[in-house]
């Protein structure tokens, strides 16, 4: 569309937030590339190691740090964002703040279902007197695998020591 003589550009601008997020994906990717560049010569025989993981973990989040910035300064994030609800969110942060303050005294199975009641919660599952029972039994299950079918140590608390 032209206005006058002079041609219309649409110039977009850079998404800052977008920007952003592509800056914490790249310090991730630092601090992991940091954190396992700690753990030399635990690979043994083997090419494959503990550190291998993380390494490719490290190099996909430097690719989507660098593609996350190149769409940002093209401006391709286009649309308008839906407007950012604080609800449901400090439902999940709340939910899983209470499981790593209950987790050493309640144990995994309480401490995990009250983060599950309080997630569903966050989603819009308004109904806590089932979730957090429900969560419970699902965390239970959880512990039963992790804890005795697979011997990994799980936080036990007044639940699991009831039954074990």
């Amino acid at each position: 569309m032209n206005k006058g003589n002079h041609p219309s550009v649409e110039t977009r601008r850079p998404d800052r937030a977008a920007l952003i997020i592509a800056v914490v994906l790249a310090v991730i990717a630092g601090l992991i590339f940091w954190d396992v560049s700690r753990l030399t010569g635990l690979a043994g025989y083997s090419q494959v190691g503990p550190t291998t993981v993380p390494y490719v973990i490290a190099c996909c989040l430097v690719g989507l740090a660098v593609w996350t910035a190149i769409e940002a300064v093209r401006g391709d994030f286009g649309h308008e964002r839906e407007r950012q609800e604080s609800g449901p969110v400090l439902w999940i942060v709340g939910g899983l703040a209470a499981q790593m303050l209950l987790l050493n005294t309640l144990g995994f199975s309480i401490a995990t279902g009250i983060l599950f009641a309080m997630t569903a919660r966050g989603f819009g599952k308004r109904m806590l007197w089932l979730t957090v029972p429900v969560g419970i039994a699902l965390s239970f299950v959880v512990w039963l695998i992790f804890a005795k079918l697979l011997q990994l140590s799980l936080p036990a608390g007044p639940l699991e020591r009831l039954f074990f």
